[in-house]
């Protein structure tokens, strides 16, 4: 989907990502002002504390920015700005009307991303994480121009009808998919790796076999929205829901 917003908004939003790494670093590291001036800046990362008793947070928080990413709902800012993208775009009409209600977004699968060339990379699908019965639309919304001299995405661009088995014959992870199974299944539907303007997006579900798309050509970091939505009636569990 080429141009859903503005080039000029995209740049915004990646700076709004800089100054959400960076309040979430001054946090980490103890030296966050408390100063008037800092307490606007502050609206850049808030820590978010779901309800007790039913969702931890843990050592996740940690785990999400190592990889170069932060919760979007950690950023008031940036959670607004959201709202606004799927508003003024017509796509929280759209994924509505596809999944037959209006769908809600999730915590800790919407994040805010500045992606480091050295990043690793798993085939995976997020049906492994999700599981295969949920119904899910994923805006994945390029801030940069990606996919040439900064990591993309690479994409077995055909329709899946299951989760394909994990952790087995060569693959990393006991959740990522085996590079042979991949091309096995991408034989006749060949790898594509698209290059993505700044403002370029992309809507997938949790049934796409992707991954990363990095190379030693590569000099520039990415930055891009991942923006899960999900059909409350089958909403995964473990996932921490918001209303949109």
């Amino acid at each position: 989907m080429r141009e859903l917003i503005p080039r000029a908004r995209a740049l915004e939003l990646a700076s709004g990502i800089d100054h959400v790494l960076a309040s979430f670093d001054e946090r980490a590291a103890g030296t966050a002002t408390q100063s008037a001036a800092g307490k606007a800046e502050s609206a850049w990362y808030v820590p978010f504390e779901p309800p007790a008793g039913r969702y931890r947070v843990g050592g996740r928080r940690n785990w999400v920015r190592a990889s170069g990413a932060v919760w979007t709902v950690e950023s008031p800012r940036m959670l607004f700005e959201l709202c606004e993208v799927l508003d003024e775009t017509g796509i929280g009409d759209l994924v509505t009307e596809y999944l037959g209600e209006r769908p809600a977004l999730s915590a800790n699968k919407c994040t805010l991303r500045r992606v480091p060339v050295d990043t690793n990379t798993n085939w995976h699908q997020d049906g492994a994480f999700l599981g295969p019965d949920v119904r899910s639309v994923n805006l994945w919304l390029a801030l940069s121009d990606c996919g040439d001299d900064s990591p993309g995405l690479e994409i077995v661009p055909r329709r899946l009808d299951t989760v394909l088995p994990t952790g087995t014959d060569g693959a990393m992870f006991d959740w990522s998919v085996s590079p042979n199974l991949v091309d096995e299944v991408a034989r006749d539907t060949p790898v594509i790796a698209p290059h993505f303007r700044a403002g370029d997006a992309l809507l997938f579900d949790h049934l796409l076999l992707h991954r990363t798309a990095v190379g030693p050509h590569m000099t520039r970091e990415r930055y891009a929205m991942e923006n899960w939505l999900f059909a409350p009636s089958s909403y995964p569990d473990g996932q921490i829901p918001l209303v949109y």
